[in-house]
């Protein structure tokens, strides 16, 4: 298999799961989505009385979502007690443009035990910290394309629990199974449980499948926060989304008209309990200031940047003491040639490529197990040791749990690297902190 730099930079955006905007969302009738700010009690009703149909109430009904006719905004904005009203937008995930023949035979063998290729484990001690807890009790939300609901190794995925919120489903029957493969990759970094070859930062955790994503075609904002809202609702201890905007967007992007009602949604979930992670993005650009990407620009995200074997910021990996919470290793390392294995470019002991990107699990049709990089990798990992956390900490509110992680990083000095925030995380380290304590 052979991949030079040209085909790595075209794949990035797909491997990294990087989303593009669309276009506006809307419901497979033709009719337009919003997302409404709301105040008081009634907003609902006034809304379906003024001819649209709210599809979710959220935050206590703080936030509604609901699909009508095109450019009417200004008319819902009309309704008392609505605050703001504005067209949903939809995200699609960019698929990776490699070779799927030369892919598979770049695998691991079907079947073999490959925890020995999951450097991801190993550097931040995961399998230590299995010897204090194991995810047990906890449950974890992956928001996504969906989860395998066959995988060998993700036996402990709740069918009855999972949910499909999609505005226009071209796949309804399969429910919340995975409409791609993004979701099941991110749901074994979570909890895969070792029954066959691979295992995740939290084996025994309870995997809830969440599909935001059609099978063609991109996920709404308003969707994203109804499966986070969603979470909260059914206890989840955690609740990921590795997705998001490209680019860095500036204050008076269109975009920043959605930042009030994203905080409003992770908030409420975040006063439940539910620790929300978020992928920082993978743009290589400076979230400093005024930059920001949604949805994981908001104070109630626990936003993650990607690191590589080397502990290094990946390459492709978002930074900015404004918006990095903590790092987790995403794979790939700080330069292209380094990734690639390029002569001089490394150093001695390096992970060839593509075993340099995160191991884990992929829907059985697909060959079960394959590397994917990006800091969409990186989130999922911090979701796991929130619920190693919960194990041991279960009256643990979220800030709770966040500090915990946050105090158990390694590589930074308090909560300001640029890079890293906190801290890389290490988990044998925060587990071991809080055993210390009982």
């Amino acid at each position: 298999m052979h991949f030079d730099r040209r085909t790595l930079v075209k794949g990035v955006a797909g491997l990294a799961a990087t989303a593009t905007i669309t276009g506006t969302a809307s419901a497979a009738d033709g009719r337009t989505q919003y997302i409404i700010g709301a105040n008081g009690n009634g907003v609902a009703d006034a809304i379906e009385a003024a001819g649209f149909e709210v599809r979710h109430e959220l935050a206590d009904g703080d936030v509604l979502v609901a699909v009508g006719p095109s450019d009417a905004a200004a008319d819902i904005e009309s309704v008392k007690g609505v605050k703001t009203a504005n067209p949903d937008l939809k995200l699609e995930l960019d698929e990776p443009e490699v070779d799927a023949e030369a892919a598979a035979e770049s695998a691991p063998s079907d079947g073999a035990a490959l925890s020995d290729l999951q450097w991801d484990k190993e550097i931040t001690d995961v399998f230590e910290a299995h010897e204090y807890a194991t995810g047990e009790g906890t449950r974890v939300a992956i928001v996504d394309t969906g989860i395998d609901l066959n995988h060998p190794d993700l036996g402990n995925v709740n069918k009855d629990l999972g949910r499909a919120f999609v505005v226009d489903d071209d796949v309804p029957e399969i429910g919340p199974d995975d409409s791609g493969s993004h979701g099941t990759h991110v749901a074994g970094t979570v909890g895969a449980t070792g029954e066959s070859s691979v295992v995740g930062t939290a084996p025994d955790t309870e995997l809830i499948p969440i599909r935001v994503f059609p099978a063609n075609g991109g996920a709404s904002f308003g969707d994203i926060l109804a499966g986070i809202d969603y979470a909260a609702e059914i206890g989840a201890d955690a609740a990921n989304f590795s997705l998001g905007i490209p680019g860095v967007q500036q204050p008076g992007s269109e975009l920043n008209k959605l930042k009030a009602e994203v905080q409003t949604v992770f908030q409420s979930a975040v006063r439940r309990g539910t620790v929300i992670t978020g992928s920082a993005g993978n743009d290589s650009g400076s979230l400093q200031g005024s930059g920001f990407t949604l949805p994981n620009s908001v104070p109630a995200a626990f936003t993650v940047s990607a690191t590589s074997p080397a502990d290094t910021l990946s390459f492709y990996s978002n930074f900015g003491t404004s918006d990095i919470d903590i790092a987790a290793p995403g794979g790939w390392y700080e330069t292209i040639p380094r990734t690639l294995g390029e002569e001089g470019a490394g150093e001695p002991g390096d992970i060839p490529f593509p075993e340099n990107g995160v191991l884990s699990t992929i829907p059985v049709e697909q060959g079960k197990y394959g590397y994917k990089s990006g800091t969409s990798m990186a989130a999922p990992q911090v979701a796991g040791l929130a619920a190693l956390v919960r194990e041991l900490e279960p009256n643990a509110n979220a800030s709770q749990v966040e500090q915990a992680i946050q105090k158990g990083a390694e590589g930074a000095n308090g909560k300001s690297d640029s890079e890293f925030g906190a801290g890389i995380i290490n988990a044998l380290n925060t587990v071991e902190r809080l055993s210390d304590r009982k």
